[in-house]
């Protein structure tokens, strides 16, 4: 687990991108997802609910149900996954979690804090799930 995100955060990341190596509109259920990520099934499926949600995956109920990317992988990022499962607190907030930690009243790592976030923002911006694909298939043969 990182520090940086909650493990459903981590989790629906690693769903999403799972997803986006798949055929277009092609639906994947839950189980299979749990399998390839090996983790609960119902884990799984309670947060591709709540990216559902956010419309971010569209899912199918009954037999052959399952879940599947409601945008086309070009037009979904990283930061659309996080803002939806963890917000994007984490790149506002003071890392130490020191009430008004400010510009004029920093924390102790605050200036160097203030740098990493604006990079990690940025780098979730603009990575969208077309772009990662080749290492995203990568790593799911890897597990």
């Amino acid at each position: 687990m990182t520090v940086f995100f909650s493990k459903a955060c981590e989790l629906g990341i690693q769903a999403v991108l799972y997803l986006s190596i798949k055929k277009q509109n092609v639906i994947v259920s839950a189980d299979e997802i749990s399998q390839e990520l090996k983790v609960p099934k119902e884990f799984v499926s309670k947060i591709l609910q709540k990216l559902t949600y956010h419309g971010i995956t569209g899912s199918k109920k009954g037999k052959g149900g399952g879940f599947y990317l409601a945008k086309n992988p070009g037009n979904i990022r990283l930061i659309d996954i996080i803002e939806a499962i963890d917000g994007l607190d984490i790149f506002k907030s003071c890392v130490l979690g020191f009430p008004g930690c400010s510009n004029e009243n920093p924390c102790p790592v605050h200036d160097k804090w203030g740098k990493l976030r604006e990079e990690a923002y940025k780098m979730f911006s603009e990575e969208t799930l077309s772009q990662l694909k080749e290492k995203t298939i990568q790593k799911i043969l890897n597990l």
